[in-house]
């Protein structure tokens, strides 16, 4: 996917209010939308998600400049930002909604993300195996208008400030380089 020079990576990684927050802060990143994909139904909605009967996972769209960042250095923060050894779990939310996972566009994208795994597994990275798939990317259907920017709409709700900002808070400390100027 190109388009004004832009790339795509579509990542799901437990809640998207917080994989949203955390790549919206990456210099390179043009626009990151919230979303559902890898399920079975066509234009689910949130509750449906929820029940985690439609195999869709919370996922996220980051359309990106990759003179500016690289889908590799992308890969990165996922990964640092997640649990990628927890199945279909991330801290309290459990279900396949939440699971862990790459949806690769090309055999180029696919290509990066088994060998950015195996390299996290040789050095041995997580003391568990990392269990996130990399599935080719299907239908994405975009989530709903109130979970678009949820974080930056809603900094004061509880799961933001216990959830989501640790999360900030581990972006700032490790990855002060690749941020946006604020």
């Amino acid at each position: 996917m190109k388009e004004n020079n832009l790339q795509r990576a579509t990542f799901a990684g437990g809640c998207f209010w917080c994989t949203e927050a955390v790549f919206d802060r990456i210099n390179g990143v043009e626009s990151v939308i919230s979303g559902y994909t890898g399920g079975a139904i066509k234009n689910p909605a949130y509750r449906e998600i929820c029940t985690g009967r439609t195999g869709h996972a919370e996922a996220i769209q980051i359309y990106f400049n990759p003179a500016i960042v690289s889908f590799t250095e992308l890969m990165e923060v996922f990964f640092a930002t997640h649990d990628p050894t927890t199945l279909n779990q991330q801290g309290h939310d459990k279900g396949t909604q939440y699971r862990s996972a790459i949806f690769y566009e090309s055999e180029e994208q696919k290509h990066k993300a088994d060998a950015f795994i195996t390299f996290l597994g040789s050095e041995k990275v997580f003391k568990s195996k990392i269990v996130t798939e990399i599935t080719a990317l299907g239908a994405f259907y975009n989530a709903e208008d109130d979970h678009q920017e949820y974080y930056e709409n809603n900094k004061e709700q509880s799961y933001c400030q216990f959830v989501i900002n640790p999360k900030i808070d581990k972006l700032k400390t490790y990855y002060s380089d690749k941020l946006k100027e604020q």
